[in-house]
């Protein structure tokens, strides 16, 4: 082990050397690092030019340094205090235990092992050696939030009570100017709440008043963890904060209103929706965040096994009809939609799209937002779309008749139209399109696919060895011989997925087909058990089925399972 990094190399010409990116691809990077002020190595990899393990690899062999999973560390707290917050988060780095064989030494995970001056910097404030070891940034800065995130959260919370406190004292009236203080406790605390969420990898906040006190949690995986929780003295400062940046009426507290903020967390743009709702103690606030390029990921990433991403293909290709997205919010199928986009996103085809609201923004793409103020639905926007010679049309969602028929009809007149229905399955889509008075015959002939699915959390690598045997009603439904073995997984927990076993979420798809057996059974109006069985025959997999087998390899459990198809295919 080495005490300190002395040699520095040049990251972009030892990659080229070993022939894992090419210079022009390095030149990109460099442009891109500038704009963007990120390192390069985490510029190669987040364009693709080079996998995170490779970047690691080299950085490990040229460097003479290990490499050590931070956020999974055993981490000595008295080491992790010999820095402070800021210039942990200002140096990359974080200092998470003593050596053991000398006295005065240190071992600091540290993004850029390269860095001399961050090196030094940390010699002198410790008075200690330095160990440098190599360490996402990603994980160094969930642990500086770990240690020093919920302290930072209550002092400022702290400072702002005292500010408080001596404008009251001053009798001071004008609120509203007192909370939009750039450098204000406050609006260091909301910005807190949000860089914690998106470290966390959490796709809503939820700040809620109650009679004392006011609650904030986080949903990470789909499942609700308590965050943080504040003095109610707050909360009148917090929603006015957040009303500002997100655009809404801050005057107006007794109706509902939504707004939008986007903000810069490490690099990484998110955009995030929020909505406001009356309580009795308050309003409520809920913010879903979205990473602006999590929209837009390659198919392989969307978790289609090899049979369904063949279907997901030949579905694409048609060159007219209907391709329906289903599932409940937060399925993800604005995902999928606009992974589909930007598949058929090409030079000689005109695409267009109408969204509530506008995701995320595609190159290449016309995108019109629904505005209900100025009469602009889902339905008036396609009549005008209709005008604009579109090859393929989206539309955020399929809410009434009269959109369905429009959508119907421009699929019959040489366009492909992508949209989402809220249904439990892909065969109840059809029966729903025909509620919404869609003739049988018109729909037999404009759709070409049905795309259901579902999220479930996956299993974290702590939780592999954590097995038990089946009981006999699992291994029924999950289709398994009752005298044969079947063994399942459960969660168990460790200081990467925070002691609950899980650790991030994958797909779980339903693709239907519409083949010439199922456009003549929806033109002769059969209901949709009898179109769900017909598709089965004709091999297509089940939510259930599909889900099944993600249990049966240990990649998540039976009661993720259950959770997602209990009222699908019982």
């Amino acid at each position: 082990m080495i005490s300190g990094v002395r040699k520095k190399i040049r990251l972009g010409d030892v990659l080229i050397s070993e022939g894992k990116i090419t210079q022009e691809q390095l030149d990109t990077a460099l442009k891109e690092q500038k704009v963007k002020g990120k390192l390069l190595g985490d510029t190669l990899v987040d364009l693709g030019y080079v996998s995170q393990d490779d970047m690691i690899d080299v950085l490990c062999r040229h460097l003479n340094v290990e490499y050590v999973n931070v956020a999974a560390a055993s981490i000595d707290e008295k080491a992790v205090r010999t820095i402070d917050e800021d210039n942990a988060r200002r140096l990359k780095l974080i200092p998470y235990m003593f050596d053991k064989s000398r006295a005065n030494a240190i071992w600091v995970a540290m993004a850029d092992p390269m860095d001399i001056m961050a090196i030094d910097d940390v010699s002198i404030i410790t008075g200690m050696e330095v160990v440098p070891v190599l360490s996402k940034l990603s994980d160094i800065q969930t642990v500086i939030d770990k240690y020093f995130g919920r302290e930072k959260a209550m002092a400022v919370a702290e400072a702002y009570k005292q500010e408080q406190a001596i404008y009251d004292n001053a009798n001071a009236q004008d609120d509203e100017k007192r909370e939009d203080v750039e450098n204000s406790p406050i609006v260091q605390l909301v910005r807190n709440v949000i860089e914690q969420a998106a470290r966390q990898r959490a796709s809503d906040i939820h700040i809620e008043p109650f009679e004392y006190s006011i609650r904030i949690r986080y949903r990470i995986d789909g499942t609700l963890n308590e965050a943080i929780t504040y003095d109610k003295a707050l909360y009148s400062a917090m929603i006015a904060r957040i009303k500002i940046i997100s655009g809404m009426d801050i005057s107006e507290k007794r109706k509902p209103q939504d707004g939008r903020i986007t903000i810069d967390v490490d690099h990484r743009e998110y955009d995030i929706r929020v909505s406001c709702l009356p309580t009795c103690y308050g309003e409520k606030v809920v913010m879903r965040l979205a990473l602006k390029a999590g929209f837009k990921r390659e198919k392989s990433k969307l978790g289609l096994k090899p049979d369904d991403m063949v279907k997901f293909d030949n579905i694409l290709k048609n060159p007219h009809g209907i391709i329906l997205v289903t599932g409940p919010t937060g399925s993800g199928k604005s995902t999928t939609l606009y992974t589909a986009l930007s598949e058929l996103n090409k030079m000689d085809v005109n695409i267009i799209t109408v969204e509530d609201p506008v995701e995320a923004n595609i190159d290449g793409i016309n995108q019109v937002m629904v505005n209900a103020k100025a009469d602009l639905t889902f339905a008036s926007a396609l009549r005008s779309i209709l005008r604009q010679d579109p090859d393929i049309i989206m539309i955020g969602e399929i809410r009434d008749s009269e959109t369905a028929e429009i959508a119907v009809k421009a699929s019959i007149t040489g366009h492909l139209v992508v949209s989402t229905l809220h249904t439990n399955n892909t065969a109840s889509s059809v029966s729903r399109l025909i509620d919404m008075g869609v003739e049988p015959y018109l729909l037999s002939d404009s759709l070409v696919g049905i795309i259901a699915q579902r999220l479930v959390r996956r299993l974290c690598e702590c939780s592999k060895d954590n097995t038990r045997e089946a009981t006999d009603e699992e291994k029924r439904i999950l289709g398994v011989p009752l005298d044969k073995p079947c063994t399942l997984h459960e969660p168990k927990g460790c200081k990467v997925c925070n002691n609950i076993g899980y650790y991030g979420r994958i797909g779980v798809y339903e693709i239907m087909p519409i083949t010439k057996r199922l456009k003549r059974m929806i033109a002769d109006k059969r209901n949709a058990d009898d179109i769900m069985d017909a598709a089965v025959e004709e091999g297509m997999h089940t939510l259930r089925a599909s889900a099944a087998e993600y249990v049966l390899d240990g990649t998540t459990t039976f009661s993720e399972m259950m959770k997602i198809t209990y009222n699908v295919d019982n």
